[in-house]
């Protein structure tokens, strides 16, 4: 698939300018983006440190969504992400200590659990607890789904995938 077919998130962040008055503080395309294999593209849109995460005041904020993470988010922090799957991807069986909330924004995608698959299509939500799991498309279109990691208390079970193995 070409760079025409994977169009970049528009990612609006707001916040407080110095006198307290809301503003719209980011509206760009989000642009932290990896191609860890053809056709896969996962952009980092927002993460935490901590919980509960920090708002300061000002234009001048730092860009969490411009920060080098791997899979998971920081320790006791959030990872949100938009992760665009091709046509027949390679899924990659892999477990992290984090509550995921995700949300089909378009197209289909499988999940592959131990010994089961569930099909989510557009508009489907799933809170995903830290199981192990990989992601298959077998449509014949993009799938891009929400992603929303927030750091849990290990589980004890098989290798998590850390936050710093996919880092750049």
């Amino acid at each position: 698939m070409s760079e025409a077919e994977y169009p970049p998130v528009r990612r609006v962040v707001t916040g407080h300018d110095d006198n307290h008055i809301a503003r719209v503080l980011i509206d760009a395309p989000a642009l932290n983006a990896k191609r860890p294999s053809p056709g896969l593209v996962s952009t980092l849109i927002w993460s935490t440190d901590a919980t509960p995460g920090k708002l300061p005041l000002g234009t001048s904020i730092e860009d969490h969504g411009a920060r080098v993470l791997g899979t998971a988010p920081p320790k006791n922090g959030s990872r949100f992400a938009v992760i665009d799957f091709p046509p027949g991807n390679k899924p990659h069986m892999h477990r992290t200590d984090t509550i995921d909330y995700v949300i089909v924004i378009e197209g289909e995608i499988d999940m592959h659990m131990d010994d089961s698959t569930v099909t989510l299509k557009q508009g489907d939500v799933m809170v995903q607890r830290g199981t192990n799991h990989a992601w298959a498309n077998r449509s014949g279109k993009r799938a891009r789904l929400a992603f929303v990691l927030i750091d849990a208390e290990p589980l004890g079970v098989g290798q998590p995938v850390s936050g710093a193995e996919n880092a750049r």
